[in-house]
């Protein structure tokens, strides 16, 4: 039996409403610890946690309102709460009743969202729902505004809040052939919707159809990755792995740093040999491939690290960095790893470069090429790069030159 009626929460009375001030920091900490809280519950109590995590979404939005939610950050954690705490919600054992009182709290909550924090939630109402009865009753609610809205004088087009929701919990109620009639409603495309249409294709078995329809929702306004990502997951489900790589792979796999990139495709691929894809990857980026070098690396292709490091910029800190991992496994590439940061820096690249990332490029060669006693080589031919120092002021220059026995040029 649930002690929802007397146990006493942590989290609420630190989210009143205008409760933290403008710096986004502190409110994502207090994020983090509330659902840390609410899942440590659920351990042992799946329906008081699932109240907890109604009662969070309730607060959470009037608590952050004059928050800095410039950068993003605070949206977010937002956002990665609503991810933890939803199945918590859909999986508790509530009552039908209990749950229709949550939903009706959490739609208050949507409804009096003026950032909007809770924006993500409405996607995943028909997960809320939990039930395709449930849904059901949601999915009738909300549909006549959604025609009214879709069919009204195409002057005065306006805008639901509730049309995401709608389709959500007509996909959660089984009703797919009635998004599909929905969707031909709409005065306008937009993924965010059709991505519906493609799900109940989709789960009807149609997946051809599936995947037109998802190649037909591109558009200036749409999202590439997005698109390509559903895409890539229909020819997957179907077996057609080859297909999907030659087609998707590269558009669907975007991550926010090449290996991360890198690593989702090997991952997701792994009848692929990681040259191959690295190959592809390389090529679908002319004139970026040093880009790729912490991706090579990775996947203990050192050789060719090393020659797309000399191909095209490539960071010099992370170069820097990688000589000195190798330095004792493999102080060859660590000495030629060390003389690519350095040509990237005489030539000008790199971001808030200090003297010390200048020296320590400059020592990573340098101790490498002693365990391979070729000191004396790898000076000189520091001292050829560094004399061609074409860097903002002759940075480079300026830090080494006095080492190097190098005068300044003028």
């Amino acid at each position: 039996m649930s002690k929802e009626g007397i146990h006493k929460w942590e989290f609420p009375p630190r989210f009143r409403r205008g409760g933290f001030g403008w710096k986004s920091q502190p409110a994502i900490t207090r994020v983090k610890e509330a659902v840390a809280e609410i899942k440590k519950v659920a351990r042992t109590d799946q329906l008081l946690a699932a109240e907890g995590a109604v009662l969070f979404l309730e607060k959470i939005s009037p608590a952050l309102e004059r928050v800095d939610s410039s950068s993003g950050s605070i949206g977010t954690a937002v956002n990665n709460a609503i991810d933890t705490l939803v199945p918590i919600i859909a999986h508790a054992p509530a009552p039908e009743s209990l749950r229709l009182r949550w939903l009706d709290r959490l739609w208050q909550a949507i409804e009096e969202d003026q950032i909007p924090y809770l924006e993500y939630l409405i996607g995943r109402w028909g997960e809320l729902c939990a039930t395709p009865r449930i849904a059901s009753i949601w999915a009738d609610d909300l549909i006549g505004p959604v025609r009214i809205t879709w069919t009204g004088d195409t002057n005065q087009w306006g805008f639901f809040k509730g049309t995401t929701s709608c389709l959500s919990a007509l996909f959660q109620a089984g009703r797919h052939e009635e998004i599909l009639e929905l969707l031909a409603l709409a005065p306008y495309q937009m993924w965010h919707y059709r991505y519906w249409g493609v799900k109940a294709l989709f789960a009807m078995g149609r997946k051809a159809e599936a995947l037109r329809y998802a190649e037909d929702s591109r558009g200036v306004n749409e999202s590439p990755y997005a698109i390509a990502r559903a895409c890539e997951e229909i020819l997957l489900s179907d077996g057609q792995a080859e297909e999907a790589y030659g087609r998707y792979a590269l558009e669907a796999n975007r991550k926010t740093t090449y290996l991360a990139t890198f690593r989702a495709i090997v991952q997701k691929y792994p009848h692929k040999s990681p040259r191959e894809i690295l190959d592809d990857l390389t090529s679908s980026s002319p004139g970026e491939e040093g880009k790729w070098f912490a991706a090579a690396k990775s996947a203990g292709l050192l050789s060719e690290a090393l020659e797309l490091a000399d191909r095209s910029p490539c960071d010099p800190k992370t170069l820097t960095r990688a000589a000195l991992d190798m330095a004792e496994t493999d102080p060859h590439f660590a000495v030629e790893a060390g003389m690519a940061a350095l040509k990237w820096l005489v030539n000008g690249y790199g971001y808030d470069i200090t003297g010390q990332d200048v020296r320590s490029a400059y020592f990573s060669v340098i101790d490498a090429a002693e365990v391979l006693g070729r000191k004396e080589e790898a000076q000189e031919r520091i001292r050829v790069l560094v004399a061609g120092d074409v860097s903002s002021d002759q940075f480079v220059a300026k830090i080494l030159g006095p080492t190097l026995g190098l005068a300044r040029r003028t």
